[in-house]
């Protein structure tokens, strides 16, 4: 089974924009596919794709009630179905306090003399596995913030893989370097080898410098098998419309645009290249 998290320390670099696109790709080379949304922000996965979940609903259940062992159901009820072939576990807005609560809830099992047994660190892979649902898919991608914090210690440790869009610029390489710290760290706290199935170096100009960083990026030993040029456009027009970038190019514009159809095809070559890293 192919498990990843998309994951940036740098905001507004297009990680759930093109996560969406991959996960719709990987479902459309026929695979069944299941995102998780653990970004807390408004816009979030769960708001691009227009899925209609009880996010301020504190009494509804959610993924948060699941992770600190509070759920009010199964947690296959929580997913939805996307209209981009893939499903989704929502996010909600409980996400917010997650580190609070499950500092609570580890203190609870702590008490019980149950603590052994609990990591807020790697709760999201336990409760996948106690729901069987790695079974029901064959590829889990997993959204956190683009903060590192129990959202995206969670995912890493679910997935152990990541695919990371960069900004090709100085502040984008700052964070590229950051994410080699963070990697190191987790890395020795879950005992675990963490691997990037690939950068994706994302709103490429034809400077000379991007075209410095873009090799930097590539020399560090990131597999980047595309670059994505400038596609604000596109971008901006899938979250007006709350679609993937597929969706909104085949409903939304008027004519195809070669650029834009140029940039399909390489997330569909990335999405393919992931799979073929995974079975490897």
């Amino acid at each position: 089974m192919l498990t990843y998290t998309t994951y940036s320390e740098a905001g507004g670099v297009g990680k759930s924009t093109i996560g969406a696109a991959l996960l719709e790709a990987h479902a459309n080379h026929g695979l069944d596919v299941l995102a998780i949304d653990m970004d807390q922000q408004n816009g979030s996965l769960t708001y691009l794709l227009d899925v209609d979940a009880p996010r301020d609903d504190s009494q509804a259940d959610n993924i948060v009630r699941h992770l600190i062992d509070r759920p009010k159901g199964p947690l296959e009820d929580l997913i939805h179905e996307t209209e981009s072939g893939f499903d989704l576990l929502p996010s909600h807005n409980m996400l917010e306090n997650l580190e609070d609560l499950l500092n609570r809830a580890q203190q609870m099992a702590d008490d019980l003399g149950e603590g052994d047994d609990f990591d807020p660190y790697d709760r999201l892979r336990q409760v996948l596995l106690e729901s069987s649902i790695p079974q029901e898919y064959d590829v889990i991608v997993v959204d956190p913030p683009a903060t590192a914090g129990p959202h995206l210690y969670n995912a890493v440790s679910a997935t152990r893989s990541l695919v990371i869009p960069v900004e090709p610029t100085g502040k984008g390489m700052q964070s590229v370097l950051g994410l080699e710290e963070l990697v190191d760290g987790l890395e020795d706290r879950l005992e675990a080898e963490i691997g990037v199935l690939a950068a994706v170096p994302n709103g490429v100009g034809r400077t000379s410098d991007q075209e410095r960083y873009l090799t930097e990026i590539r020399d560090r030993g990131y597999p980047a098998p595309v670059a994505i040029r400038e596609r604000s456009s596109l971008f901006e027009g899938c979250w007006d419309q709350q679609c993937t970038p597929r969706h909104y190019v085949e409903e939304y514009r008027d004519r195809q645009r070669d650029h834009e159809m140029e940039t399909l095809e390489k997330i569909d070559q990335l999405a393919t290249e992931i799979e073929e890293v995974d079975d490897r």
